[in-house]
């Protein structure tokens, strides 16, 4: 049958393909609307498929906190290009996703996937769509729920290249504290929040290079041991969070900080790095 360019226009307008791709589909389903809807977001899938081999590195990571921050989301979406991930879909998508992370409280990104979005389709088959209209590919790298008796503070890197969460033991007064202290976490980096949360493992490991370090430069063993403990105390100031300098005044650590403001301590935190396998949790 003859296809229309009004009928090829409305399928771009409802899908977003480029004009040939929706001529085609039409000639494929007969001039049938639905049936060439479904056929571009098949062509998606084989896009999609063609690609997995594709680096996924680029991208947004949004989060979503409650008004009283009891509960909170966050969503990792990759795609190939920073061009891609300043796409305005792309962006709403990402929204659109740790919205319903947070409302089906979520526990990872199979979990997410069935989901359904806005449109009816499922988060999986808007991505799918997305691949279609976009041809990178696209993928949820991270995707959870959190809830907590504390208080959950979030910070955004600028570009959502980087994002954190940070849970209180309690309810925080000022939302700002929060903040500097998920700020302290995307700036440094820290293993764990405290030196009781470092696993034993990595303890032992960092205590016999430095006190390997100290016998080749000649140390007795008895001096060595006790070096090697101080440099153990360095490396938990340097990777513990509460015992991390505070980034925004070096005369005080973060437990200090929190303590000059009558704040709670951090119990865990989250820490989302663009195209990193997994979110850092501790």
């Amino acid at each position: 049958m003859s296809i229309s360019a009004k009928d090829v226009k409305t399928l771009r307008d409802k899908t977003g393909a480029g004009m040939m791709d929706c001529k085609k589909a039409l000639d494929e389903a007969d001039g049938d609307m639905e049936a060439a809807i479904e056929y571009l977001r098949k062509k998606g899938q084989k896009i999609s498929e063609k690609r997995s081999d594709r680096s996924a590195n680029q991208g947004l990571i949004v989060t979503k906190v409650s008004d009283d921050g009891h509960q909170a989301a966050a969503v990792e979406l990759n795609c190939e290009t920073d061009f891609v991930a300043r796409n305005d879909e792309f962006s709403e998508s990402a929204e659109e996703f740790v919205k319903l992370a947070y409302e089906h409280q979520v526990e990872n990104v199979e979990d997410l996937l069935d989901k359904a979005t806005g449109d009816g389709l499922s988060v999986e088959e808007k991505i799918k769509e997305l691949v279609s209209k976009i041809g990178e590919k696209i993928k949820v790298n991270n995707a959870f729920f959190i809830e907590s008796d504390g208080s959950i503070c979030s910070y955004i890197h600028p570009g959502n290249q980087l994002g954190v969460l940070v849970e209180f033991e309690g309810d925080l007064e000022e939302e700002e504290i929060g903040r500097n202290v998920a700020m302290q976490v995307a700036a440094m980096n820290p293993l764990a929040v405290t030196r009781d949360d470092v696993e034993d493992d990595r303890v032992q490991k960092e205590f016999e290079i430095a006190k390997e370090q100290l016998l080749n430069e000649g140390k007795p063993e008895n001096i060595a041991e006790k070096a090697a403990n101080g440099k153990l105390n360095r490396f938990y100031e340097e990777n513990v969070l509460l015992d991390q300098k505070y980034v925004k005044d070096n005369s005080m650590t973060v437990k200090e900080y929190l303590e000059s403001h009558d704040a709670p301590l951090v119990s865990k935190f989250w820490r989302l790095q663009l195209g990193e396998d997994g979110a850092s949790d501790e």
